[in-house]
């Protein structure tokens, strides 16, 4: 298996526990999932063979769009499955 990864991933998913840490209610595996790969999906993908490599080459003004990107998603992946929870959803 070839060890790559999407960049993207990793800013999702430290950004949703770091939203999870600040709501009322802790947000179930079920509703994490789904919000990520609905903001994963409005993502271009960035695939890296290694984050830190990554981080080197992207200045501190492309990492504050990237981190405006998934912040935008998150809000509207959040808001879309919201407003249908899995339990309303034939999957």
């Amino acid at each position: 298996m070839l060890n790559i990864s999407n960049y993207y991933e990793r800013l999702v998913i430290d950004q949703l526990w770091k939203l999870g840490e600040q709501a009322e209610e802790p947000f179930s595996q079920a509703f994490q999932e789904d919000v990520a790969c609905l903001a994963l999906n409005q993502l271009p993908p960035c695939y890296v063979r290694n984050a830190i490599d990554k981080g080197i080459h992207v200045s501190d003004k492309q990492y504050q769009e990237m981190v405006a990107a998934v912040d935008a998603a998150l809000s509207q992946a959040i808001q879309q499955v919201l407003r249908r929870p899995r339990e309303h959803r034939n999957d």
